[in-house]
């Protein structure tokens, strides 16, 4: 497979109004840890080769551990994930299959106590972010390096 364009180097003003929100998710109350399994789930979900060694890699270095990034494609069936963690990939599921269910009141009763108003709308942010990634990442065909 090859590259279709460098979307980069093709509209530098596209990607610096995605940079922007990226910078916004970096001052939310969301942690480090948990804003790489959030895009790292979703980047499976919408099978971006890409973004999914991206943030393995990253959520690696910021300390995390293989055994749960190997299961995060499973967290329903593990015992690895907190409660928090459990309602984010929930709500990243149900958002980036937005078309499949539009995001049921059980899953909004699920993310509801873990996170405050504000992180909820920043998770939102968050997971909208990284399906937007993928769909660069995916229509241009940018490859792991």
């Amino acid at each position: 497979m090859e590259p279709r364009l460098d979307f980069y180097k093709a509209s530098p003003a596209a990607i610096k109004a995605l940079i922007g929100v990226e910078e916004r998710i970096g001052k939310s109350a969301l942690e480090k840890s948990l804003t790489e399994l959030v895009r790292l789930r979703a980047s499976q979900i919408n099978g971006c080769a890409f973004c999914v060694d991206m943030h393995t890699t990253d959520a690696r270095k910021g300390g995390e551990t293989d055994r749960r990034l190997a299961t995060v494609v499973v967290w329903r069936e593990t015992p690895f994930f907190t409660d928090r963690e459990r309602a984010a990939l929930e709500w990243t599921e149900a958002l980036t299959l937005v078309s499949q269910d539009h995001v049921p009141d059980a899953v909004w009763q699920a993310v509801k106590p873990h996170f405050s108003d504000e992180e909820i709308v920043d998770l939102t942010l968050l997971v909208s972010a990284i399906n937007a990634w993928n769909r660069f990442a995916i229509a241009f065909r940018k490859l792991p390096a």
